[in-house]
């Protein structure tokens, strides 16, 4: 059987998208297993939910950014054909 592994103490609003992601994945691992105590078992169910949020607002991040970043070149590609008719 594995050791059980206490919750990273990083702040989950500090963490990279990366880093959420990979910390979430061993969190769900380990309460598939089946944690000691029901204490621990709620505290890392409480910090899978916070690295999902964390994981979802950095996914969130870099949609926006795409949507901004294909409006500008649209603008750009239609502020240029304007300019050559």
């Amino acid at each position: 059987m594995e050791t059980v592994t206490a919750p990273t103490d990083s702040p989950v609003e500090t963490l990279s998208f990366e880093a959420a992601r990979d910390e979430l994945v061993r969190v769900v691992a380990e309460l598939e297993q089946g944690a000691p105590t029901l204490e621990h078992s709620l505290a890392l169910w409480e910090r899978g939910e916070a690295l999902a949020a964390r994981c979802e607002e950095w996914l969130l991040g870099a949609k926006r950014r795409l949507e901004q970043a294909r409006a500008a070149a649209s603008d750009s590609s239609d502020s240029s054909a304007g300019e050559s008719s």
